[in-house]
């Protein structure tokens, strides 16, 4: 099993945006030196607490300063530019980043970022799924480039201005051929949207903050997917993030993972309760879809969603979360803000040094941070 790391980033919104940005560079810094296999960065345009607004350009940053680890956009939100741009710019990422790339796209499920791109009345599933096309058709195809698909809005064409011989007219392909991975973040039970994945060979990675009793729904409609065109899924492929704290102490752990006024997992799960209320969309965090919003609460949020402990205890967490979901490729372990660096960064140490290689030899995978998990 892999590991991996994302980062929303959600900070309190008091914080200096300047500081928070740097700090998520030097936590990605360190994630690669303690040899985890991928970060995801989100972005997002109106959320003062989530203030990484481009997630590109924010990994650019991080290209020179990281040698292994694989930066992933997390998402890359389709629905907020044009198709061209985006295949563009993310063929250029893979370039400078020579393959350490894998794409990661959702609509853009933030509405104040809708609103203020004009797009709030838009169904920006739809906006999706037609950018998604012309992005696959543009690393696909040689130009001139004449791209218009039945019921798509965006029509790409060079076929007018192209000179073929100075170059003009020519969009830039990706360093990984045919193209990068292509992630899709996951976050509501029974997503159709898994499905479409698996029809594509695109790959899935179910949400930090998803009761892990819906996760098996995530698996299941991908392998639909997958079996829809006569493919085998394979659990190698399937990311699911958890919230994670790693401590030397079990009080340590209680107090800064759970309990603490001024813990930021408290501080994350309080954000999310809150946006997910407002937005509907709160049946993430529910035992079954009918059940009363009442018992939505968030010790029940912390106790549920966050596996916290010391080694052997986030060990035999991870193991009975694989024993609950079956196989799955890589457990990525979800970013918060430092409130106590020492500690975070010690739960990240301890996380990729101590629990993953117990994880794999438990799962028979040896004792490497990142174990094959096609092999389970």
């Amino acid at each position: 099993m892999r590991l991996g790391y994302f980062t929303m980033p959600l900070h309190p919104f008091e914080r200096d945006t300047t500081e928070t940005l740097h700090e998520d560079r030097e936590t990605i810094i360190y994630a690669d030196q303690l040899g985890f296999y991928d970060a995801f960065v989100g972005e997002h345009l109106t959320d003062k607490a989530e203030n990484v607004t481009n997630s590109l350009i924010f990994l650019a940053t991080l290209i020179a300063q990281t040698k292994n680890i694989k930066l992933g956009s997390g998402t890359s939100n389709l629905s907020h530019s044009h198709p061209t741009l985006l295949a563009s710019q993310a063929a250029m990422f893979d370039h400078l980043a020579k393959g350490r790339f894998i794409f990661g796209i959702s609509p853009g499920a933030l509405a104040s970022d809708a609103e203020a791109l004009g797009i709030l009345d838009q169904d920006r599933n739809q906006l999706f799924a037609e950018a998604i096309d012309v992005i696959l058709a543009i690393w696909e195809r040689e130009p001139p480039y004449n791209i218009d698909f039945e019921n798509n809005r965006f029509k790409v064409s060079t076929k007018v201005t192209s000179v073929p011989e100075i170059g003009r007219g020519i969009l830039m392909k990706p360093y990984q051929t045919p193209y990068p991975e292509i992630v899709g973040t996951v976050v509501a039970p029974f997503s159709k949207g898994v499905i479409a994945m698996g029809k594509r060979n695109f790959h899935p990675m179910s949400a930090n903050f998803l009761m892990s009793h819906w996760l098996n729904s995530h698996w299941d409609n991908y392998q639909e997917g997958k079996n829809s065109v006569q493919q085998k899924a394979n659990p190698a492929d399937w990311r699911v993030a958890r919230t994670i704290f790693v401590s030397d102490d079990a009080s340590t752990a209680k107090r800064y993972g759970r309990e603490d006024a001024n813990s930021p997992y408290r501080y994350y799960y309080r954000q999310m309760l809150t946006k997910m209320m407002m937005s509907k969309r709160h049946v993430i965090f529910k035992k079954r879809v009918d059940e009363d919003d009442s018992h939505v609460t968030m010790d029940r949020l912390l106790d549920e969603l966050v596996i916290a402990g010391t080694v052997e205890d986030v060990v035999q967490q991870i193991l009975t979360l694989r024993e609950q979901v079956g196989p799955f490729g890589e457990i990525v372990y979800a970013g918060m803000d430092l409130v106590d660096p020492a500690l975070g960064r010690r739960s990240m140490e301890l996380m990729a040094h101590e629990v993953m290689p117990r994880v794999n030899q438990a799962l028979g995978l040896g004792s490497a941070i990142n174990a094959d998990a096609a092999l389970v």
